[in-house]
C-alpha cells in the first residue's frame, strides 16, 4: 500500500468489503496524519470508493476539504474523534462484522476471553491474559453513540475497541497497520468465542486439561 492516507483508506475499504465487514455502505475508516484527518464518507458503497470521495478535517473536527456536494460526512465522525482525542490514535476502523454483532448477543456488558492464541495480536495482551472489551447499547442514529462510547473508553483504558450491541465494533491503533491488525484479531476472537459457547465451552475459563476427543 502507498503512504498516501487517501489511497490507503480506499484500499482498506475494498479489502474490508471483501471480508463482509462494510457491505451495504456500512462501516468506515479514518486516518490521522500530520495534523489532518482523512475520512470515508457516509452512504457510499465502500468497494467503489474513490480518493476524491474522502473528507479532510483538522484535529478539531472541522471540515477543511469536502468532496462533491452529494457526499455526506460520516455519522461515525464524532466516534472516530473519540479515539483520536482520548487515545491519541492514528487510525480508527468501524465495521459491521457478523461476528462482532453475534458477540454482543451472547455477552452482556463485556466481551471476555482468555487463552486464545490470537489475543497476542492485541496491544499489551498475551495468551494467558484476559481480554476485555466493553459493549455499549445501540442508538437510532450513530452520532448519538459518541458520549456512551467516550464513557466506555474512559472506563476501559486498556481496550482498543468498543462493541456496539446489534451493530458492530470500533477499533483503533497508533497507525493504520496496528488498527487493521487488531481489527482482524478481534474478529477472529469474536467468532471463536461464539463458536466455543455453541460447543458448551466457556471462553472466559482457563483450560484445565486435554479436551475429550471425538470418536465417532
Amino acid at each position: 500500500m502507498t503512504d498516501d492516507p487517501k489511497a490507503r483508506i480506499v484500499e482498506l475499504c475494498r479489502q474490508f468489503y471483501s471480508m463482509g465487514w462494510v457491505s451495504g455502505t456500512g462501516g468506515g475508516v479514518a486516518i490521522r496524519q500530520a495534523g489532518r484527518v482523512f475520512m470515508a464518507p457516509s452512504g457510499v458503497q465502500k468497494e467503489r470508493l474513490r480518493e476524491s470521495d474522502l473528507f479532510e478535517l483538522d484535529e478539531d473536527g472541522n471540515v477543511t476539504n469536502s468532496p462533491s456536494a452529494d457526499r455526506s460526512l460520516s455519522q461515525c465522525a464524532p466516534l472516530f474523534f473519540n479515539a483520536f482525542r482520548l487515545r491519541g490514535a492514528g487510525a480508527v476502523l468501524h465495521n459491521h462484522s457478523i461476528h462482532a454483532v453475534l458477540a454482543t448477543l451472547v455477552y452482556e456488558t463485556e466481551f471476555r476471553v482468555t487463552h486464545l492464541e490470537m489475543m497476542k495480536g492485541i496491544r499489551g495482551t498475551g495468551y494467558p491474559d484476559e481480554l476485555v472489551i466493553p459493549i455499549i447499547e445501540n442508538t437510532a442514529h450513530e452520532c448519538d453513540l459518541a458520549d456512551t462510547m467516550a464513557e466506555a473508553m474512559k472506563s476501559y483504558p486498556d481496550s482498543d475497541a468498543v462493541l456496539v450491541r446489534r451493530h458492530g465494533v470500533y477499533v483503533w491503533g497508533k497507525d493504520w497497520v496496528e488498527a487493521k491488525t487488531q481489527a482482524e484479531c478481534y474478529d477472529y476472537l469474536f467468532e471463536a468465542a461464539v463458536r466455543m459457547l455453541q460447543l458448551g465451552i466457556d471462553p472466559t475459563q482457563k483450560p484445565t486439561g486435554t479436551p475429550c476427543k471425538h470418536t465417532g
